[in-house]
């Protein structure tokens, strides 16, 4: 529950909201090399690394390196857009990860979670239309 608190997606939900989040986020493990996410494709699912590094790369060019704690693709879970990066991992990773379906299951059954949430959303969309920004 401590890496997926330090989303900023998360920010205002409360303990209880939080346990919920955790309880339907799998643990898995990937292998170095491994493409994350695709450039261009739907967002089904987003990522928080608990160990190892990955590389974002935009039209091929590296822009990023994320390590433990950094997470990626919440913003896939809210919307209908393409994917701005590729995210491939540079050394084996393990990290928590969280599909659309469930998300979406957890949010129907919870108003006040889906309220904070989306509120969240659209704070940071706002945040990343005023710096030219996007989410990958």
């Amino acid at each position: 529950m401590a890496f997926i608190a330090q989303v900023p997606l998360f920010e205002r939900c409360s303990k209880r909201e939080l346990t919920a989040i955790a309880a339907i986020a799998d643990q898995l493990d990937f292998p170095q090399g491994r493409v994350l996410v695709h450039e261009g494709t739907l967002g089904q699912e987003f990522f928080v690394l608990t160990e190892g590094s990955a590389e974002v790369r935009r039209a091929g060019r590296l822009v990023s390196t994320l390590g433990p704690g950094d997470f990626f693709g919440e913003i896939a879970l809210v919307s209908n857009v393409p994917r701005t990066a590729t995210v491939t991992t540079a050394s084996p990773v393990r990290a928590l990860v969280v599909s659309g379906r469930d998300f979406w299951t957890l949010l129907d059954e919870s108003p006040r979670t889906q309220r904070k949430i989306l509120e969240t959303v659209g704070d940071r969309l706002a945040v990343l239309a005023g710096t030219g920004a996007r989410d990958f």
